[in-house]
């Protein structure tokens, strides 16, 4: 059997394992090592493959780039910035119908400059942005869409993880593809919070009540304000840093893990049981993406070995429709593929294929990586897996049902869609700021 047909075979095995439950990582190398076997005619040779890209996958200077960003997360998590970002935010647009809602959505973007994970965003605002919704006597439903719809924005604004993946599979500056999501998370925010005022224009009762709040004057404006300005000057840091050329992704996610680690001892939730927590808490992360990111590049040497990719690549410049089909084609396989798997599988199995594709294409890389991530991550919101869903459910326990939750996301559903059409229409929004740097 030649090697593009075992290829071809194993991609087909490795979907049918992931459907039965088997998990991404054990089929990637499973599958990739059996391949390989089967190819080369040799055991030796596939087990050598299997020993050195466990060392090679992840021994790049750039993945310290991963526990960092992830520490920096979980440590402004721990130090209270979240509340104070959505106090804040709560302060500014409370008082205006549906204000508290348009809140989550700001507050989300920012904390998503903190934490980089989707799943995070929704827990943490499950807790603190839908008690205060449901104080108001906002809409059930809607109150849960709008804490999933805008928790998406923590895989889009960087530092993003997904962003660190699709830069290390594909050989992208992860620093462009840090300020390539800077804009479209903007539009998404704005998109997102015009969505809600048109709900509740249409709705006034998904609102509630418009809650009081201090008298909007100079002095409770720099009060309001200086609770949150830590965290929000290190975000610039960290973010300016990379954009001006002052660090490294590298060097950025450790500025930012030291900052936030000083901003826990600072608003005193310093112990020894909330470190090793937040210590443990990154390791399981950081262990978990490193094997997906190993089993991936087992996957991908598999597919380089049978030509399958760079056959897939000259087949698709040679079909008669016009490149953006294709293209539309690939974010159906990510909303497909959404339903079931998580963001970062998703992206190990489609993009060492899909990558050579778009380039083959001419469209830019890091214009594609932006579309991905956002095709990606409105999986996260689709029956039956949706991983933002299941996060919500289980930071609010009996308050809600899986049920009730997906069906408040289906209108921020269709708010990302339109976000995704922007994107997709005007590509100077991803590639603009990487352009200057």
């Amino acid at each position: 059997m030649d090697p593009m047909t075992i290829a071809l075979i194993s991609v087909a095995f490795l979907f049918a394992f992931i459907i039965l439950g088997v998990h991404v990582g054990v089929a990637l190398a499973s599958i990739s090592a059996i391949s390989i076997w089967a190819m080369t005619g040799k055991a030796t040779v596939a087990v050598n493959l299997l020993q050195t890209t466990a060392y090679s996958a992840v021994m790049d200077y750039v993945f310290a780039v991963i526990p960092l960003f992830v520490l920096m997360g979980l440590f402004s998590t721990l130090s209270g910035a979240t509340k104070e970002l959505f106090g804040t935010a709560q302060f500014f647009l409370g008082r205006i119908k549906g204000g508290i809602g348009i809140a989550t959505v700001i507050a989300n973007a920012i904390f998503a400059a903190i934490t980089g994970v989707s799943v995070a965003s929704a827990a943490v605002f499950s807790k603190i942005a839908y008690p205060e919704m449901e104080r108001l006597q906002y809409d059930r439903k809607f109150s849960m869409g709008i804490i999933a719809g805008s928790a998406i924005l923590g895989m889009l604004i960087p530092p993003s993880i997904l962003m660190i993946v699709y830069g290390v599979l594909t050989e992208q500056s992860i620093g462009k593809l840090f300020m390539a999501g800077f804009i479209p998370g903007i539009v998404t925010a704005l998109v997102i919070s015009l969505g809600i005022r048109t709900m509740i224009f249409f709705k006034p009762r998904l609102g509630g009540v418009t809650a009081e709040f201090k008298p909007f004057t100079f002095r409770t404006m720099v009060s309001e304000t200086a609770t949150s300005w830590a965290i929000i000057a290190l975000i610039i840091l960290v973010l300016g840093g990379i954009w001006g050329g002052l660090f490294t992704p590298t060097e950025a996610g450790a500025v930012g893990a030291a900052g936030a680690f000083i901003l826990v001892v600072v608003k005193r939730q310093f112990n020894l049981r909330n470190i090793w927590n937040v210590l443990l808490d990154g390791g399981q992360t950081t262990a978990s993406i490193f094997m997906l990111l190993i089993c991936a590049q087992m996957y991908s040497r598999m597919l380089t070995i049978s030509g399958l990719a760079s056959k897939i690549s000259q087949w698709a410049t040679t079909l008669p429709v016009a490149p953006v089909f294709i293209i539309l084609g690939f974010i159906l396989v990510f909303l497909l593929l959404g339903c079931i798997i998580d963001s970062v599988s998703i992206m190990l199995l489609t993009i060492p294929i899909m990558h050579p594709v778009i380039e083959k294409l001419g469209y830019d890389p890091i214009w594609f990586a932006i579309v991905a991530i956002i095709s990606i991550e409105i999986g996260l919101l689709t029956p039956p897996f949706g991983m933002v869903v299941f996060s919500m459910k289980s930071a609010l326990g009996g308050k809600t049902t899986i049920e009730e939750i997906f069906q408040g996301s289906f209108p921020f559903l269709l708010m990302l869609g339109i976000s995704l059409a922007i994107i997709m229409a005007f590509p100077i929004l991803s590639t603009w700021l990487p352009s200057l740097m």
